[in-house]
């Protein structure tokens, strides 16, 4: 599992336009790099992914947050001056850099066991109910908690953002 953070945790991810960054360069990574993505979900501040990688994890992380990075200090520069100075990183040195995302790889952890991956990807989707953003997970579109209700109800899934791998998780075991 994965999680990454905003600069400063900042809600960079509060639009849709900046969401959909992040889908698209989730995709674009899944095209660059092999790995199976089981879960996720985009929230204002940050983004928790689980993937099973059998590309390093490093240089997952690196295409994907430069993507987004790059299209946000863009946008910002042309269309929100305001949000670039919230953006501002001012080294010891004195040079001045724009940073969308909090320094590092952030945060990840191995899961081992079918009940971890399991409570991990019920964790990740329950994010947007905790912060009172929807009232059901699977209401939360920059979520793949419906993907995951419409296997459990086996009905359609609804608006997908973006799939999932479900091929090794068919079956909760809990």
């Amino acid at each position: 599992m994965i999680n990454f953070a905003c600069f400063h945790n900042q809600p960079f991810l509060g639009s849709d336009r900046s969401r959909s960054w992040v889908c698209n360069a989730i995709a674009r990574a899944r095209e660059l790099h092999t790995f199976e993505l089981w879960a996720y979900v985009i929230m204002p501040t940050h983004v928790h992914l689980l993937i099973w990688p059998q590309s390093p994890v490093p240089s997952i992380l690196l295409s994907l947050k430069q993507s987004v990075a790059n299209r946000a200090v863009s946008f910002a520069r042309k269309h929100q001056p305001q949000t670039l100075e919230r953006m501002t990183h001012r080294r010891p040195s004195g040079n001045v850099t724009h940073r969308f995302w909090q320094q590092g790889g952030g945060f990840d952890r191995n899961l081992w066991t079918p009940a971890h991956i399991f409570s991990a990807i019920e964790y990740i989707h329950m994010n947007p109910v905790r912060d009172g953003l929807c009232g059901r997970a699977e209401e939360w579109k920059w979520s793949s908690a419906s993907q995951y209700a419409s296997l459990r109800d086996k009905v359609p899934v609804a608006q997908t953002m973006l799939p999932i791998d479900i091929d090794h998780l068919s079956a909760d075991p809990r």
